[in-house]
Protein backbone atom coordinates (compact mmCIF):
# COMPACT_ATOMS: atom_id res chain seq x y z
CA UNK A 1 0.00 0.00 0.00
CA UNK A 2 2.25 2.51 -1.20
CA UNK A 3 0.32 5.83 -1.75
CA UNK A 4 3.10 7.52 -2.75
CA UNK A 5 3.14 8.18 -6.14
CA UNK A 6 6.22 8.95 -8.08
CA UNK A 7 6.26 12.10 -10.79
CA UNK A 8 8.61 10.57 -12.95
CA UNK A 9 7.40 7.33 -13.72
CA UNK A 10 6.68 6.12 -17.32
CA UNK A 11 4.15 3.65 -16.40
CA UNK A 12 1.51 6.37 -16.12
CA UNK A 13 -1.49 5.46 -17.87
CA UNK A 14 -3.42 9.27 -18.68
CA UNK A 15 0.51 10.20 -19.53
CA UNK A 16 0.82 12.68 -21.71
CA UNK A 17 0.92 11.99 -25.77
CA UNK A 18 3.84 12.19 -27.83
CA UNK A 19 4.40 11.63 -31.68
CA UNK A 20 2.46 12.63 -34.39
CA UNK A 21 -0.94 13.06 -32.27
CA UNK A 22 1.12 15.57 -29.75
CA UNK A 23 2.22 17.49 -32.64
CA UNK A 24 -1.40 17.94 -34.31
CA UNK A 25 -3.23 18.56 -31.01
CA UNK A 26 -0.97 21.42 -30.29
CA UNK A 27 -1.24 22.58 -33.77
CA UNK A 28 -5.26 22.64 -32.81
CA UNK A 29 -4.65 24.28 -29.77
CA UNK A 30 -2.43 26.91 -31.84
CA UNK A 31 -5.63 27.11 -34.34
CA UNK A 32 -8.50 27.72 -31.72
CA UNK A 33 -5.85 30.27 -29.36
CA UNK A 34 -5.64 32.36 -32.99
CA UNK A 35 -9.80 31.94 -33.72
CA UNK A 36 -10.49 33.11 -29.94
CA UNK A 37 -7.93 35.92 -30.37
CA UNK A 38 -9.38 37.20 -33.62
CA UNK A 39 -12.91 37.14 -31.91
CA UNK A 40 -11.78 38.75 -28.72
CA UNK A 41 -10.18 41.34 -30.82
CA UNK A 42 -13.04 41.68 -33.07
CA UNK A 43 -15.68 42.11 -30.17
CA UNK A 44 -13.03 44.89 -28.53
CA UNK A 45 -13.61 46.98 -31.81
CA UNK A 46 -16.75 46.39 -31.63
CA UNK A 47 -17.88 47.38 -28.66
CA UNK A 48 -15.61 50.32 -29.18
CA UNK A 49 -17.29 51.76 -32.16
CA UNK A 50 -20.38 51.01 -30.94
CA UNK A 51 -19.91 52.80 -27.87
CA UNK A 52 -19.11 55.67 -29.70
CA UNK A 53 -21.55 55.83 -32.10
CA UNK A 54 -23.27 55.67 -29.13
CA UNK A 55 -21.87 58.78 -27.37
CA UNK A 56 -21.59 60.95 -30.82
CA UNK A 57 -25.55 60.28 -31.28
CA UNK A 58 -26.40 61.42 -27.67
CA UNK A 59 -24.38 64.22 -27.62
CA UNK A 60 -25.49 65.01 -31.35
CA UNK A 61 -29.06 64.78 -30.07
CA UNK A 62 -28.83 67.04 -27.09
CA UNK A 63 -27.39 70.10 -29.38
CA UNK A 64 -29.88 69.53 -31.89
CA UNK A 65 -32.42 69.87 -29.40
CA UNK A 66 -31.29 72.91 -27.73
CA UNK A 67 -30.49 74.09 -31.25
CA UNK A 68 -33.87 73.23 -32.46
CA UNK A 69 -35.45 74.97 -29.27
CA UNK A 70 -33.69 78.65 -29.51
CA UNK A 71 -34.51 78.52 -32.87
CA UNK A 72 -38.19 77.55 -32.38
CA UNK A 73 -38.43 80.21 -29.90
CA UNK A 74 -36.95 83.04 -31.82
CA UNK A 75 -38.73 82.26 -34.73
CA UNK A 76 -41.86 82.41 -33.01
CA UNK A 77 -41.19 85.72 -31.52
CA UNK A 78 -40.08 87.24 -34.79
CA UNK A 79 -43.21 85.70 -36.25
CA UNK A 80 -45.27 87.78 -33.81
CA UNK A 81 -42.99 90.81 -34.51
CA UNK A 82 -43.83 91.33 -37.83
CA UNK A 83 -47.71 90.93 -37.36
CA UNK A 84 -47.59 93.13 -34.52
CA UNK A 85 -46.10 95.24 -37.19
CA UNK A 86 -48.89 95.49 -39.35
CA UNK A 87 -51.77 94.80 -36.63
CA UNK A 88 -53.49 97.71 -38.17
CA UNK A 89 -53.38 97.33 -41.97
CA UNK A 90 -52.68 94.02 -42.80
CA UNK A 91 -52.46 91.52 -39.68
CA UNK A 92 -54.82 88.74 -41.73
CA UNK A 93 -52.51 88.76 -44.39
CA UNK A 94 -49.61 88.86 -42.81
CA UNK A 95 -50.64 85.90 -40.25
CA UNK A 96 -51.16 83.83 -43.50
CA UNK A 97 -47.52 84.68 -44.78
CA UNK A 98 -45.99 83.66 -41.39
CA UNK A 99 -47.49 80.56 -41.56
CA UNK A 100 -46.77 79.41 -45.04
CA UNK A 101 -43.08 80.21 -44.04
CA UNK A 102 -43.20 78.35 -41.12
CA UNK A 103 -44.64 75.29 -43.46
CA UNK A 104 -41.72 75.86 -46.25
CA UNK A 105 -38.82 75.88 -43.77
CA UNK A 106 -40.43 72.79 -42.09
CA UNK A 107 -40.86 70.81 -45.55
CA UNK A 108 -37.08 71.96 -45.82
CA UNK A 109 -36.04 70.22 -42.21
CA UNK A 110 -38.00 67.58 -43.12
CA UNK A 111 -35.91 66.76 -46.61
CA UNK A 112 -32.49 68.00 -45.39
CA UNK A 113 -33.01 65.34 -42.24
CA UNK A 114 -34.09 62.57 -44.55
CA UNK A 115 -31.10 63.06 -46.90
CA UNK A 116 -28.81 63.37 -44.12
CA UNK A 117 -30.43 60.35 -42.65
CA UNK A 118 -29.79 58.23 -45.74
CA UNK A 119 -26.38 58.98 -46.36
CA UNK A 120 -25.13 57.95 -43.07
CA UNK A 121 -21.98 55.89 -42.56
CA UNK A 122 -22.69 52.40 -42.50
CA UNK A 123 -23.04 51.19 -38.75
CA UNK A 124 -19.77 49.33 -37.10
CA UNK A 125 -17.96 49.82 -40.45
CA UNK A 126 -14.34 49.15 -39.18
CA UNK A 127 -15.60 45.88 -37.54
CA UNK A 128 -17.75 44.54 -40.74
CA UNK A 129 -14.83 44.94 -42.77
CA UNK A 130 -11.67 43.47 -40.84
CA UNK A 131 -14.52 40.10 -40.16
CA UNK A 132 -13.92 40.30 -44.01
CA UNK A 133 -10.82 40.27 -44.42
CA UNK A 134 -10.82 37.86 -41.42
CA UNK A 135 -12.85 35.34 -43.59
CA UNK A 136 -10.84 35.99 -46.99
CA UNK A 137 -7.53 35.36 -45.48
CA UNK A 138 -8.95 32.19 -43.70
CA UNK A 139 -10.87 31.00 -47.08
CA UNK A 140 -7.45 31.48 -48.83
CA UNK A 141 -5.63 28.86 -46.64
CA UNK A 142 -8.12 26.69 -47.57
Amino acid sequence: MNDHIDPHSQHDEAGPVSGPISGMLDSIKQVLATLLSMAQTRLELFTTELQDEVYRLAVSLLWSLAALFAFGISLFLAALTVIFIFWDTHRVLVSVIVTLAFLCLAALAARVATKRISQRPQLLQATLSELKRDQEILSSRQ
